[in-house]
C-alpha cells in the first residue's frame, strides 16, 4: 500500500519536527531495546554470568539493522511484539541467542525505553521552549514602552504596553520551561526488577547475592544516563509517571492555546499579525483575508493535547495490582501523539513569536480613541487641587462620558475634552490643561521596567541555568 492509501497520523504526517517523529519511530523504539538487552547482557557478564564475549559481540553487530519483515513473521507465529524481537534480534546474533533477555521480562525493554523516550522527547521539547522565550524576551524587549490599550473582559480597561503584553505569554512559558527541566531531571528508570518487581530472577540468576542484583539494576541505569531508578514497582512502572508528564506537556499546550487566543485577537484587531508567506492563501473564496492561521493551528493542537491528559490519568487510575494489559495499546497512541503534538505547537509558537508584525498606526489610534476615558481620574484630581469638589467633578464628568460613549457607539467621535472644556461647572479646567493629560506615557505605570525587571532578571536566570543544556541533535536522535 502507497502511504496515501493508508491512514496516517496528521502529527507525523503535517505537524512535528522530524526529531521528534525520529525520537518516537518503531525503529529508534528497537533500536533501544536491543541496546538494553546489550546492557543487561554486558553487566551480567560483568558480575560473573557465564556470557561469551562472542555474544556480546553478535548484539553489538546488529543494533541498528532490525529486520522488520522477519519481526512481522515471528509476531504472526507468537503473537506478541516482544519475544517476535527476541527471535528475530537471535537470528541475527546467534551467539547472543542463548542470553537474550536473561531473567527480563518484556517490561524491561518496553517500560525502561519509554522512559527513555520520555526523558530524550523532554530534552528535545526543553530546547524548543528555549527557542520560543528567547524570540518573545526579543519582542517584549523590542516594545518595553509602546503604549497599547489594555483589555479585560476583551474591553478597553487601562493603557499597557505591548512588551509588557508579551510578558505575560513568556511568564508562562518561562514556567512550563521550569517544569520541563525538572520533570527531565527527576524521571526515574523502571531497572531491572522482573515479572513482577520482586527482582526473585535476577536473585536466583547470582545465587542470591542481594548487593550483585542492586549492581545490576544501578548499572544497567548508569548505561542509559539515569541517575535514578525506582526503588519499587510492580511488572511496569507506576502509570503515574505517565499522567505526571501529559500533565506537563498539557501546561505547556494552556500557555500555548492562551497566546494562540490573544494573537487571533489582536489580529481582529489589526494590531498585532502573525508571520504571513509571500504567496500564503488566506481563504479560497475570499483573496483579501490573512488570517491567524498559526496562532488557530496552536489553538486546535493544544485541545488535542490538553484532553490526553485525562487518558493518561484515567490509565493510572485503573491498573490492577502488579499490572494488567489494558494501558498498552492506550499508551502506544497517547504518549506519542502527546509529545508530538507538544513539539509541533512549539515549532509553531517560535515560528509566530520570531515573526510577530504590529500595526503601530492602529495600536496609537486605538490609545487615542479611548486616552478622554483613561485621563477622567487625573483631570478629577486636577479639578479637586483647584478647588473642586470631589463627588461634585465625579458627577458632572461620569454624566459627560455616558453621553460620549454612547455618541461614539454610534459611530461619533469621543469629543469628551472639548464637553468638559465647554462645561461652566469645570471652569477650574481649562483646554490646555485637559489637554497636557492625554499623554499616553502618562497611564503605562511601570510597564517598561517590569519588562526589564522580567527578562533580566527570572528569564535570564533560566536561560543562564541551560547554557550547558544541548538538545538532541534535529537531524539524527540516537541513543
Amino acid at each position: 500500500m502507497s502511504e496515501h492509501s493508508r491512514y496516517q497520523s496528521p502529527l507525523g504526517a503535517r505537524y512535528a519536527s522530524p526529531a521528534m517523529q525520529r525520537l518516537w519511530s518503531a525503529e529508534h523504539r528497537v533500536e533501544l531495546w536491543r541496546r538494553l538487552w546489550l546492557a543487561l547482557a554486558e553487566s551480567q557478564r560483568v558480575l560473573g554470568v557465564d556470557i561469551p564475549e562472542q555474544a556480546l559481540a553478535d548484539m553489538r553487530a546488529h543494533l541498528d539493522d532490525v529486520d522488520f519483515d522477519m519481526v512481522r513473521q515471528f509476531e504472526q507465529r507468537f503473537r506478541h511484539d516482544v519475544m517476535a524481537h527476541i527471535h528475530a534480534f537471535g537470528q541475527q546474533a546467534p551467539a547472543a541467542r542463548p542470553f537474550l533477555h536473561l531473567g527480563a521480562t518484556s517490561a524491561f525493554v518496553t517500560d525502561n525505553a519509554d522512559l527513555i523516550l520520555m526523558r530524550d522527547a523532554l530534552h528535545l521539547i526543553l530546547g524548543r521552549l528555549v527557542a520560543v522565550l528567547q524570540a518573545l524576551t526579543a519582542f517584549a524587549t523590542r516594545h518595553r514602552a509602546l503604549p497599547t490599550v489594555a483589555y479585560t473582559h476583551f474591553q478597553p480597561a487601562q493603557l499597557t504596553t505591548v512588551g509588557k503584553r508579551a510578558t505575560l505569554w513568556l511568564q508562562d512559558f518561562l514556567s512550563d520551561a521550569e517544569t520541563i527541566r525538572d520533570s527531565a531531571r527527576w524521571l526515574p528508570f523502571r531497572g531491572c526488577k522482573g515479572t513482577t518487581g520482586t527482582q526473585a530472577s535476577y536473585l536466583e540468576l547470582f545465587d542470591g547475592d542481594h548487593d550483585k542484583v542492586r549492581a545490576l539494576e544501578s548499572s544497567v541505569a548508569a548505561a542509559f544516563g539515569f541517575e535514578h531508578v525506582l526503588p519499587v514497582s510492580g511488572q511496569t512502572y507506576t502509570r503515574k509517571i505517565d499522567s505526571r508528564m501529559l500533565e506537563t506537556l498539557s501546561g505547556i499546550a494552556q500557555s500555548a492555546s492562551k497566546y494562540g487566543t490573544d494573537i487571533r485577537l489582536l489580529q481582529h484587531e489589526r494590531e498585532l499579525f502573525e508571520p504571513m508567506e509571500s504567496e500564503q492563501v488566506g481563504s479560497s473564496a475570499m483573496p483579501y483575508k490573512q488570517n491567524p492561521m498559526r496562532a488557530e493551528r496552536i489553538c486546535s493542537l493544544a485541545r488535542h493535547l490538553i484532553s490526553l491528559h485525562a487518558n493518561a490519568a484515567h490509565t493510572a487510575a485503573t491498573q490492577w495490582l502488579e499490572r494488567s494489559l489494558d494501558d498498552s495499546a492506550n499508551r502506544r497512541l497517547t504518549l506519542p501523539e502527546a509529545f508530538l503534538a507538544t513539539d509541533a505547537i512549539l515549532v509553531l509558537c517560535t515560528n509566530t513569536s520570531a515573526g510577530l508584525r504590529i500595526n503601530q498606526a492602529v495600536i496609537e489610534r486605538h490609545v487615542d480613541e479611548v486616552m478622554p476615558f483613561m485621563a477622567t481620574e487625573r483631570w478629577m484630581l486636577k479639578a479637586v487641587e483647584r478647588g473642586g469638589d470631589r463627588q461634585t467633578i465625579h458627577g458632572i464628568i461620569q454624566h459627560h462620558s455616558r453621553e460620549v460613549s454612547a455618541s461614539v457607539d454610534s459611530g461619533g467621535e469621543n469629543d469628551l475634552l472639548t464637553r468638559l472644556a465647554n462645561d461652566p461647572a469645570l471652569h477650574m479646567l481649562d483646554v490646555n490643561t485637559l489637554r497636557a493629560e492625554l499623554k499616553p506615557e502618562l497611564y503605562i505605570g511601570r510597564a517598561p521596567q517590569q519588562v526589564d525587571d522580567f527578562v533580566e532578571g527570572p528569564v535570564q536566570h533560566l536561560l543562564d541555568d541551560l547554557t550547558s543544556f544541548h538538545p538532541p541533535d534535529e537531524a539524527s536522535i540516537t541513543v
